[in-house]
């Protein structure tokens, strides 16, 4: 086994257990503010807020800032600090001494490492790794994990919460953030600085930085299309995930098995699509399995409304499985494309906007989706947001995506082009 090959396994490991605790916080952390703190179901639903917004604070001048530092002692010391964090809510939980402002305010550092993780983690697997072909079948393995675990982790953290209590899910949780940090320290592979010392110093270099990132991405002829197909999709599909719940106990009137089944079922599609999705890359080029993969997941969520508008379980089942597919497919393919078309010193930065992007339309969806129950119901809701996922399309089919689906040989053209 190569030692590229042995870092990357270790890496894996590491994130995916953590990923599997990642799914324990999701539900721990609004029963213990619930049923531990007293707080209110209105304070409880700000605890995710608190967790997300870092993304939209710090999302651009994090891709910056970690550019500048070496990408493994990045996600050391961010998993370093969250474990020390949640060690800490554990701690105060079982003392009972916590606040809900404290948790409020844990949680927004817990987030801010988190932003600072997430750009690091996405911009690191090209240090392992140069070829195409095995950053598309890494990034497939890591996207298998996080859906799987998507799907599992909540199986696993129902009994462990219901038997010993919230808090010592959290304490779980803070325990496989350690596990983390000696999955990323067991790692061999040292990478040079990017950056001399001298050139952190300059005045205003990260908002010089930071623009650098954005004009990069958006007169880039493959990776621009890519992130605006993304940021649509969002914005839309948020509208039904934001809504599905609801549409499936308020309208058809299912009983909660019924729709753990109806919303589970993405997190099915997803890992099919991970675990296939290096396979259409080879045979028919990125920029036809991106737009394909991106008109199955469409598809899919187009062919929600109409199953519940006509009562078939079995058939929003369906829809969803196929939603995931596409989306399993899509996620991991346009992450290698960032990783082969930008160059290493600006990853963190290209990595960064489309976070940014990304996240940042995800409260547009939900206004979005608040004002069109209000206007035209529950049902409403799931039309505009699945047809509205259209519109990512053409946005896909534009620049050098459509030149490489109208001229196949660009892909390899470009590809031999990334790295410059």
């Amino acid at each position: 086994m190569t030692t590229a090959k042995r870092d990357f396994r270790m890496l894996w490991a590491g994130q995916s257990l953590n990923l599997l605790g990642d799914q324990f916080l999701v539900i721990a952390l609004p029963l213990l503010a619930v049923q531990v703190i007293g707080a209110s179901a209105s304070q409880a639903v700000l605890l995710p807020f608190a967790l997300f917004i870092p993304f939209l604070l710090f999302g651009l001048p994090a891709g910056a800032i970690v550019d500048r530092l070496p990408r493994r002692l990045t996600m050391i010391v961010c998993d370093s600090i969250q474990a020390v964090i949640f060690t800490i809510v554990a701690a105060l939980t079982f003392s009972g001494t916590l606040t809900f402002p404290i948790l409020m305010l844990l949680v927004s550092i817990a987030g801010t490492a988190v932003v600072f993780f997430q750009i690091a983690y996405t911009s690191y697997i090209p240090e392992l790794f140069s070829e195409a072909r095995d950053l598309q079948r890494s990034n497939s393995r890591l996207f298998f994990s996080e859906s799987m675990t998507k799907t599992l982790g909540p199986m696993a953290a129902g009994p462990v919460i219901a038997w010993l209590g919230a808090s010592v899910a959290i304490a779980v949780n803070a325990a496989t953030f350690i596990i983390s940090v000696l999955s990323l320290l067991a790692i061999k592979h040292r990478h040079p600085t990017r950056i001399s010392p001298v050139k952190k110093q300059e005045r205003g270099w990260i908002y010089r930085d930071i623009r650098e990132g954005l004009h990069f991405v958006f007169r880039h002829q493959r990776l621009e299309p890519v992130i605006m197909c993304g940021v649509v999709y969002v914005m839309f599909s948020v509208m039904i995930e934001s809504s599905l719940v609801l549409y499936c106990l308020n309208v058809l009137g299912l009983n909660t098995i019924t729709i753990g089944f109806v919303v589970g079922a993405a997190a099915a599609g997803f890992p099919l699509g991970n675990l296939i999705c290096t396979k259409p890359v080879r045979r028919f080029g990125v920029a036809r399995t991106l737009v394909v993969s991106a008109a199955v997941s469409v598809s899919g969520l187009i062919l929600i409304p109409i199953a519940g508008s006509l009562g078939s379980v079995p058939g929003l089942i369906a829809a969803n499985i196929l939603h995931g597919f596409g989306e399993g497919v899509f996620g991991p393919t346009a992450l290698t494309l960032r990783q082969t078309d930008t160059p290493d010193h600006l990853l963190g930065r290209i990595n960064s906007v489309q976070r940014f992007l990304m996240w940042g339309v995800i409260p547009i969806g939900n206004l979005i989706a608040a004002l069109t129950i209000k206007l035209f119901g529950l049902s409403g809701v799931l039309w505009v947001g699945g047809f509205g996922t259209v519109f990512c399309l053409p946005l896909l089919m534009r620049r050098g995506i459509l030149n490489e689906l109208l001229n196949p040989r660009t892909s390899v053209l470009a590809q031999s082009r990334s790295k410059t």
